[in-house]
């Protein structure tokens, strides 16, 4: 049997809710959960541990997993992902501003952190969850009033420090303590928050990212630390135009491979590198673009407005501190989602459409039976405007959309068709950052003056 026979009969034992709902009893057909017997880790008799395969809407498959033991009536209940680990990890930030937020549903594996911003506070590795944001704040808030009682009379500053945090997230439960923020960080990639097609701004944040050494060797995907590094090109400078290889360790099955870069000068722009990931072992290609030189005073925000087929041609460097944002095309992608890109304005749309639809949104592989009809209805057209503002339908927009890049570190490009001249479709912005933006690129804590009394003030004070 080939590999794509198997892969497909492996995905066709996971079902969408919907379809177990309505097919479970008809036809003779066993869609329900499998039963097999295991030892109860309780009183060590033995039980049933029941297994359903089932396709979340707009995400990936999981196994639903619960047990039971007729003898103790210890119970259990928790979710695995049936796929693979990731790429990269994934952090997903949402800031709930009220009761339809708190609906929103949340996949949580086992080796994710869930947190609650706000209070500083973080949820620690557990079982995995098939849940709402309502449903992990109530068990963060039920783990921490349940004890209560006890730490009152035993450690009672300690009863004192927590009361607080439980009223709040009380509060939270109750509606009116809003907005509040959330994250969900997991460095396997098998956890989510789900979106809203009304999500602006950074009410809603997806963040991919590299794990670390340290988090492939938990996972049990680390290389072999005792390779042989490779040895360093004597060249001390980077030639324009040519090919460099540096060893590097693959992203994804952390084994060594091989990381190509190439410096390529943008004219009226700035030198950039393009860096090229590709691994033998478990075949994995991934490319990214990185840009040189101090950082600007301010921000840089360039619109584009789109007219026609040559304007999608034009070239486009993304950064990945950049954000990309149309209100007809009810697009807003935040900084880190795709990482850096030097593509065209319609391998960028591309690249958009196919991230959403490969990491979080399934529609072709049938998801979405257990969204309501509206919220299904509002992701279709999203796709479909999408779609048609890829293969040049300008109808649908009134003949022309905008498309905003919005980069606090002022690496991003567009390409202008009249240079040197100003081109009338492009209007570029300076504009200061905000204290989140500066936050989020670590600039609050960089210290670029005053370096010398400072250290005279340490030679003092020892």
């Amino acid at each position: 049997m080939s590999a794509d026979s198997d892969k497909n009969a492996a995905e066709s034992q996971f079902k969408n809710i919907g379809e177990i709902v309505e097919k479970g009893t008809e036809d003779g057909d066993d869609l329900g959960p499998m039963q097999v017997e295991s030892l109860c880790m309780n009183c060590h008799e033995s039980g049933t541990t029941r297994l359903l395969l089932i396709r979340v809407p707009f995400f990936r498959d999981i196994i639903l997993e619960s047990f039971e033991c007729p003898h103790c009536y210890f119970k259990d209940n928790s979710i695995k992902a049936a796929g693979q680990i990731q790429e990269q990890g994934a952090k997903y930030t949402l800031q709930v501003e009220n009761l339809e937020d708190m609906q929103r549903q949340v996949v949580r594996s086992d080796l994710s952190s869930f947190s609650v911003d706000t209070l500083g506070i973080e949820s620690p590795k557990s079982e995995g969850q098939l849940t709402n944001v309502e449903g992990v704040i109530q068990r963060i808030h039920e783990g921490l009033s349940n004890d209560q009682p006890a730490r009152k009379e035993q450690a009672p500053e300690l009863h004192d420090a927590l009361q607080p945090l439980i009223d709040s997230l009380k509060s939270y439960l109750d509606g009116t303590g809003f907005p509040f923020t959330i994250s969900l960080d997991d460095p396997t990639g098998n956890s989510w928050i789900a979106p809203n097609t009304k999500d602006r701004g950074n009410k809603y944040r997806t963040k991919l990212y590299n794990r670390t050494h340290e988090q492939n060797e938990e996972l049990g995907i680390a290389g072999d630390s005792t390779a042989e590094a490779a040895t360093e090109d004597p060249e001390s400078e980077i030639v324009d135009g040519r090919e460099y290889c540096l060893p590097t360790e693959c992203p994804g099955c952390a084994k060594p491979a091989e990381l190509l870069i190439k410096k390529v000068t943008i004219p009226y722009f700035k030198e950039v590198y393009l860096w090229s990931n590709v691994c033998e072992h478990c075949g994995l290609r991934s490319s990214d673009v990185k840009t040189g030189g101090e950082v600007p005073e301010l921000g840089k925000r360039i619109t584009l407005v789109v007219k026609n087929e040559v304007d999608l041609s034009r070239d486009v460097l993304k950064s990945d501190t950049c954000a990309v944002h149309s209100d007809e095309l009810e697009i807003s992608i935040q900084a880190g989602t795709l990482g850096g890109r030097f593509t065209t304005l319609e391998g960028l749309l591309t690249e958009v459409r196919d991230s959403l639809r490969g990491h979080l949104f399934d529609i072709g592989g049938g998801g979405g039976d257990s969204l309501e009809t509206s919220e299904k209805a509002k992701w279709d057209r999203f796709f479909d405007r999408l779609e048609s503002a890829i293969n040049g339908d300008f109808e649908k927009f009134g003949g022309q959309f905008t498309i905003t890049l919005a980069d606090p570190l002022a690496n991003s490009y567009v390409q202008d068709l009249c240079a040197p001249a100003a081109d009338p479709q492009i209007t570029t912005e300076d504009y200061k950052r905000t204290e989140e933006e500066e936050d989020d690129l670590g600039l609050k804590d960089m210290k670029t003056e005053g370096y010398e009394e400072d250290a005279k003030k340490e030679e003092q004070d020892s």
